[in-house]
């Protein structure tokens, strides 16, 4: 295992059944085709990318007339935890990007919304409300 993996598992913040399931995914690249019954056109409609260590670091969605939008995804090297998102639209240029804050057991704290030119444009702030189930 990666040092990366390691130090995210020792704080809680990667579950194990997470990393079995990135592990299968490891510099893995699926692709999604649509195919028209009428014509029996083909194109590409959603491709995914995963790093060397499973995660996702890339996902692009098709139409028939090409890209509607991609998204890439950064990782902290030390938590593993994603802490940046780009989103491109359909000429590829950014239209959102999206940093991420995390409390210290792993789950999401903040989402902060920024426009290209780097204007917060909103703050996404996630509560945890555990009930008791009877």
């Amino acid at each position: 295992m990666t040092l990366a993996l390691c130090a995210a598992m020792v704080f809680g913040q990667v579950s194990e059944e997470t990393l079995a399931k990135r592990n299968k995914r490891k510099n893995l690249t699926i692709k999604e085709w649509n195919t028209s019954q009428s014509t029996k056109t083909r194109w590409l409609d959603n491709q995914r990318t995963y790093d060397d260590q499973g995660r996702k670091i890339e996902e692009i969605e098709y139409a028939s007339y090409g890209m509607r939008w991609r998204k890439v995804y950064q990782y902290d090297d030390t938590t593993g935890l994603l802490v940046r998102e780009v989103e491109y639209d359909d000429r590829n240029k950014p239209y959102m990007i999206r940093k991420y804050e995390y409390n210290t057991d792993g789950t999401k704290k903040k989402q902060y919304n920024y426009s290209p030119t780097g204007k917060l444009m909103s703050v996404k702030v996630f509560e945890y409300i555990f009930s008791d189930a009877k």
